[in-house]
C-alpha cells in the first residue's frame, strides 16, 4: 500500500473510532440514577443539571461523556421542577412547596430558599432567569412570581424593591380546571416573556411589568400538554409531553403570531417535559410520568436534532 493511501486508511480507522464510542461522541441516550423521576434539565456549556421531583435533588453531568453525579442531595421538604442555571447558579422552581431554591452551580451548596407562594393550592411549575430577575409560574395560580436579583445574579435586591413579588395576569390567558401555566421563557433582552398553557395547548406573550397576556394566534394549532418550553432566536420549542413530541414552531418579529413547522418524535422519548440545548442539539429529559414503580425505575436524557 503506497503512503498515501495508508495514511488515508488510517485516518479513516480513526474518524470510525471516534465516531463510535469515543467519550467526543456525544451519546444519544444519557443515563439517570435508577429512580431519580426527573422533571427538568438545563445546561451550561457542556454541563447539563437534571432535577428530581420527589426529592429535590440535582444531578449534575457532562453532555460529552454522559457521566454525572448527583450535585445538589435530595431532602425532605424540597421538590425539583424546572430549573435554569445563570451565572454559576441552580435556580429551581419547588412545585408543591411554593418555593425557590438557588444553588452554587459548582458546589451545590443552598444559595437561597426563598417562598414565593402563600397558602394552596400551588405548583411553582417552570422558571427563567433574566439580567435582573428570575421568573416562576404557577399551574394553579394566575400569577407570575418574580425573584429580584442583583447585578450580578445574585438572588435578592439591593434596592427597596421586594425580593420577591406576585404578578397577577390579566388580559387573554384564562385559567382552566387542571394544570395551566407550565413553561416560561424570555426574549434576550428580557422585556418579553413567553409561557405555555398545559391544557388548552395555547401560547402566550407577557410583559413582565404589567403581567399583561396576549394570545399568540397560531393558526388554528395547538400544543397540548405542552410543558417545557425553549427560545431560540424566532425558533421556539415546546416539549409535549403526553404525546412523547416536541412541536417546533417560527413565532413572527412581533411574537403576535406563530406557526408549526415540524413536530420531532424519537424511539427513545417517554412522556418527556423539558428540554435544553447545545449548539445544533436538543436535549430533553423523560419524565416517564405513569410508570407502575417509579423508584427503581430506568430514567434518561434524548439527544434530538434541533
Amino acid at each position: 500500500m503506497s503512503r498515501p493511501f495508508l495514511l488515508l486508511a488510517v485516518l479513516g480507522g480513526l474518524l470510525a473510532a471516534s465516531a463510535s464510542g469515543s467519550p467526543s461522541a456525544f451519546p444519544g441516550r444519557i443515563a439517570l440514577p435508577n429512580g431519580f423521576q426527573p422533571e427538568g434539565i438545563a445546561t451550561s456549556g457542556q454541563q447539563f443539571y437534571v432535577g428530581s421531583i420527589p426529592t429535590g435533588a440535582v444531578y449534575r453531568g457532562s453532555l460529552r461523556t454522559g457521566q454525572g453525579a448527583v450535585l445538589v442531595p435530595g431532602r425532605e421538604g424540597r421538590s425539583s421542577i424546572g430549573l435554569k442555571v445563570d451565572r454559576g447558579r441552580v435556580f429551581v422552581a419547588g412545585g408543591e412547596t411554593g418555593k425557590a431554591f438557588v444553588y452554587d452551580a459548582r458546589t451545590g451548596r443552598d444559595l437561597a430558599v426563598v417562598q414565593l407562594a402563600s397558602g394552596t393550592p400551588t405548583f411553582v411549575n417552570d422558571v427563567v432567569v433574566t439580567k435582573r430577575a428570575a421568573w416562576f409560574t404557577d399551574s394553579f395560580r394566575p400569577v407570575l412570581y418574580r425573584l429580584a436579583l442583583a447585578a450580578n445574579g445574585r438572588p435578592g435586591s439591593t434596592t427597596a424593591t421586594a425580593v420577591v413579588k406576585e404578578v397577577p395576569l390579566t388580559g387573554d390567558v384564562v385559567f382552566q380546571e387542571g394544570f395551566n401555566l407550565n413553561g416560561i421563557d424570555a426574549t434576550p433582552n428580557g422585556k418579553t416573556l413567553i409561557v405555555v398553557q398545559s391544557g388548552t395547548g395555547k401560547l402566550f406573550t407577557v410583559v413582565p411589568k404589567t403581567g399583561l397576556a396576549k394570545e399568540i394566534d397560531l393558526g388554528g394549532a395547538t400544543v397540548v400538554n405542552g410543558d417545557g418550553i425553549l427560545l431560540a432566536g424566532r425558533t421556539l420549542y415546546v416539549v409535549q409531553n403526553r404525546d412523547n413530541t416536541v412541536a417546533k414552531l417560527v413565532l413572527a418579529p412581533n411574537l403576535r403570531t406563530g406557526r408549526v413547522v415540524g413536530r420531532i418524535t424519537h424511539p427513545q422519548l417517554d412522556v418527556p417535559t423539558t428540554a435544553a440545548r447545545l449548539g445544533s442539539r436538543l436535549y430533553v429529559v423523560n419524565a416517564r410520568f405513569g410508570t407502575p414503580e417509579p423508584q427503581p425505575a430506568q430514567y434518561w436524557v434524548t439527544r434530538l436534532p434541533r
